[in-house]
């Protein structure tokens, strides 16, 4: 409800009634309350010209820092292969370097003479055996016998007459196997 003022009617128009320009302002400290859920639309977004200095400053980024970002990944793994690499080099050098360290043991380099060359001091007899291995069985149980068979086929005029037949024939392969001509 609105309150009586000095001098002027109850009925007549105050200067709280009368109308506003549009760009005229609050007075400071006064609250202007705004309604909420009136509106169409529940968020809007605003697009400013920051916002699109963010964005070309953020693509620029991105250009100018993954070719970089991909050569140091590249890098990276060729580094992890070498170093691999070398691991396994100092492995070998290791085990060469304790055959050589073996090689210049004079009991070690008799030994393989003796082993690897037959090489034996003077004085001594060396046996080698041979096919020391006992004998199998044979699979097959079929008595061996000693006369000589003929074959049933003749090998000799099958085969030529299959090069005859497969360089002439206009039959197809299927036709062939029907007749019994191929297998």
């Amino acid at each position: 409800m609105r309150k009586p003022t000095l001098g002027v009617p109850l009925g007549a128009a105050s200067s709280d009634d009368a109308p506003k320009p549009r760009n005229a302002r609050a007075p400071r400290g006064t609250r202007i309350p705004r309604s909420r859920g009136t509106s169409p639309q529940k968020y809007s977004f605003r697009v400013s010209g920051l916002t699109f200095v963010i964005l070309g400053v953020l693509v620029v980024f991105v250009i100018v820092l993954a070719p970089g970002l991909r050569l140091y990944i590249e890098q990276r793994q060729q580094l992890a292969a070498l170093q691999q690499a070398v691991t396994d080099k100092q492995t070998e050098n290791t085990q060469l370097d304790s055959q050589v360290a073996r090689w210049s043991d004079p009991a070690y380099i008799k030994a393989q003479a003796r082993d690897r060359l037959y090489f034996v001091m003077p004085g001594e007899t060396s046996f080698l055996v041979i096919d020391d291995q006992t004998p199998t069985a044979p699979a097959d149980d079929t008595p061996v016998t000693t006369g000589i068979q003929n074959t049933k086929v003749d090998w000799l005029g099958a085969i030529f007459s299959s090069g005859v037949n497969s360089g002439l024939s206009t039959q197809t392969p299927e036709e062939l196997q029907k007749s019994g001509t191929i297998q």
